[in-house]
């Protein structure tokens, strides 16, 4: 046989085995332009980011906090966490966000869905905030958030009181977001760092129940970095999930890394059954984010680390949740 005839039959039989890797086209649902310095690599940085890495759409979001270099600090903090000084409410992140879009041409600001997060959460005139955003800048916000409310240590630090997810200030912007067709990123610790059961569940279950026309992204699906840091994993978030995706058909998770591991995968990178047969049973309601902060580089390699857990997955429920899914929650005029 000869050779050519010989490796088209190995590719075959390599193919219809499975053991040819998959190459995926991504939706990143989980990226902030700046970091909490409201400084940023830039959009050149980012668009070859997005290039080199088969990154097709970009949900774009500021960070709502900036962390204060404190006047007794001799150095400057490199992270919110760097030391005890406090962050605040920072507006002007939309508008950052805002002018880094409106300079890229037509053909690429389709590949970017700018999400609105510079308010407080806890301030009752933050939904007439964003309306002004909307009037002065129409057309162009497609979803709110990530909204800051339950957030360990950087809600401690942050000044004023920690935000409730249910609070009153909060059910005005889901209201709005409705009325407006826009999906709500919001960042909701389901527990502390120390409390082994849904402490906090209850301030994100009364949104969903009351707002069934808000489609709600959970950011992490209720972790944080702080979370696994003291508890490792938590037995119950899977169970939880399973009960909160059955009941609340506005609600969707966001897969960012801190979910990959401990959950996703074990120890040692293989995918973990029951969490495949989760995403089998609602392929529509998981994506994948990033969760950058400012910087670039890695934003392919954050996505890429899904890969293995993707490939567990039917081909097809794979792809939803690499690219389709997030553009099916953002306003139908732009999933169009």
């Amino acid at each position: 046989m000869p050779l050519t005839r010989l490796i088209f039959a190995w590719l075959l039989a390599v193919s219809s085995s499975g053991v040819m890797a998959r190459e995926y086209t991504y939706s990143d649902a989980h990226l902030h332009y700046v970091d909490f310095f409201q400084e940023t690599a830039g959009m050149p940085e980012l668009l070859k980011a997005m290039a080199d890495n088969h990154i097709e759409h970009v949900m774009i979001s500021g960070i709502p906090v900036a962390k204060k270099w404190h006047e007794d600090e001799p150095k400057r903090p490199r992270y919110y966490a760097g030391d005890d000084a406090d962050a605040y409410w920072y507006s002007a992140t939309d508008v950052i966000v805002a002018a880094a879009v409106s300079k890229l041409t037509a053909e690429q600001r389709q590949h970017f869905h700018p999400f609105l997060s510079g308010f407080n959460p806890n301030d009752k005139n933050s939904a007439m905030h964003i309306q002004r955003m909307l009037d002065l800048y129409p057309g162009l916000w497609q979803g709110i958030g990530e909204v800051f409310t339950r957030h360990d240590d950087l809600t401690a630090l942050t000044s004023g009181d920690t935000p409730r997810a249910n609070n009153e200030a909060m059910t005005r912007i889901y209201h709005l977001a409705a009325e407006n067709d826009l999906p709500v990123l919001l960042h909701s610790n389901i527990t502390s760092k120390r409390e082994k059961n849904a402490l906090y569940l209850p301030e994100i279950e009364e949104p969903l129940r009351n707002h069934p026309h808000t489609r709600f992204i959970w950011a992490h699906a209720g972790t944080s970095m702080e979370i696994h840091r003291h508890q490792t994993r938590l037995d119950f978030l899977l169970p939880t999930l399973t009960r909160m995706l059955e009941t609340y058909p506005n609600l969707y998770i966001d897969l960012s890394w801190s979910v990959l591991t401990p959950y996703l995968l074990d120890e040692a990178g293989k995918p973990r059954e029951a969490w495949i047969r989760l995403v089998e049973r609602f392929p529509e309601r998981f994506m994948l984010g990033s969760d950058v902060v400012g910087r670039f580089d890695k934003v392919g390699k954050e996505l890429r680390s899904f890969d293995p857990f993707l490939d567990a997955l039917p081909e097809e429920v794979a792809r939803k949740v690499a690219r389709d899914n997030f553009l099916t929650v953002l306003p139908r005029s732009v999933a169009r």
